[in-house]
């Protein structure tokens, strides 16, 4: 199978210096261990205290707002901006149950999956399948939900922490098919052509030279090609992939669309632009819980000034 293999366990990772990231994994593991409901309980009190509290983020989540609703008066951002920084509590218990909860606690949380005849199709055919989709709150435990339904795989960027790196990739490749490095691209198109489903998020400012400046909300944002790329390489299909959490503890929604036709073209900056129009109609479903405390405007076209 390509992609990442099981790191192993070295006496280094109880060096000293990695307790306090031990400490961490165990927190996370006991928030993990709640009930449902419990859990989105302690999320939405962590969300109210990370919306008073002063953070550098809340200037961000402003700007990103005001960026992409221009339509929406004074009131209607500052109250956006409000929920999407309470939505930040529930993205770390989410975080957290995606990546240590059981199996059986993954099974009882309440799901809606559309769409599922797309990828059945697909496979008919023989195809790979690209779920494209964005880094909403939830993004890791729907993909944790989606996999109850379909082997699905996913890209990802190591992590700073070798504790965290160690325990996430582990608890990651306990239910995903295969995770891949986002710089393999060789394994990654080696999987999609052997008809291989694929998550994966291109809607991050990640300053790399394979990107252009396509429109997201109508503003100017540096935008990765890989979407284009991984389809016209390994021949898959490209389906749009949305999550979005209901209200309470009534679960979540994921939605497959219909494959994107005629795609990949010959035109890389007509794709990639409609990639992120997929992306931009996602958000505005649930805009309160997309990831806006992101610099997705950091890298500007020339001449234009800096927006953070």
């Amino acid at each position: 199978m390509p992609g990442a293999s099981r790191p192993p366990f070295t006496r280094s990772l109880l060096s000293p210096r990695h307790w306090p990231a031990w400490l961490g994994v165990g927190v996370i593991r006991l928030i993990a261990r709640l009930p449902y409901p419990a859990l989105l309980w302690l999320g939405r009190r962590l969300g109210a205290l990370v919306q008073w509290l002063p953070s550098p983020r809340r200037h961000i989540v402003q700007v990103n707002i005001g960026l992409c609703f221009p339509e929406l008066g004074a009131a209607e951002q500052a109250a956006l901006i409000d929920a999407n920084l309470r939505d930040v509590g529930l993205m770390l218990v989410e975080f957290a149950l995606g990546w240590m909860g059981s199996d059986r606690q993954i099974a009882r949380i309440p799901l809606q999956v559309e769409g599922l005849e797309h990828l059945a199709a697909a496979r008919a055919q023989g195809k790979g399948v690209l779920l494209v989709g964005g880094h909403f709150s939830h993004l890791e435990l729907c993909a944790r939900l989606v996999s109850q339904r379909i082997r699905i795989a996913g890209m990802y960027r190591r992590m700073d922490s070798d504790v965290f790196e160690w325990n996430v990739l582990r608890a990651r490749l306990d239910y995903a098919d295969a995770m891949f490095e986002k710089e393999d691209l060789r394994g990654t198109v080696k999987y999609l052509r052997n008809g291989g489903t694929l998550w994966y998020a291109p809607d991050q400012d990640m300053r790399s030279k394979d990107s252009v400046f396509v429109p997201f909300f109508g503003v100017p944002a540096a935008t990765i090609t890989a979407t284009h790329h991984l389809a016209r390489m390994s021949g898959a299909l490209v389906i749009p992939f949305f999550h979005r959490r209901l209200p309470g503890s009534e679960g979540y929604v994921l939605r497959l669309g219909a494959p994107l036709r005629d795609f990949p073209g010959a035109d890389v900056h007509h794709d990639t632009a409609r990639i992120n129009g997929c992306i931009e109609q996602m958000v505005r479903e649930a805009p309160a819980q997309y990831l806006w405390a992101h610099k997705r405007f950091k890298t500007r076209p020339p001449g234009q000034p800096p927006v953070y």
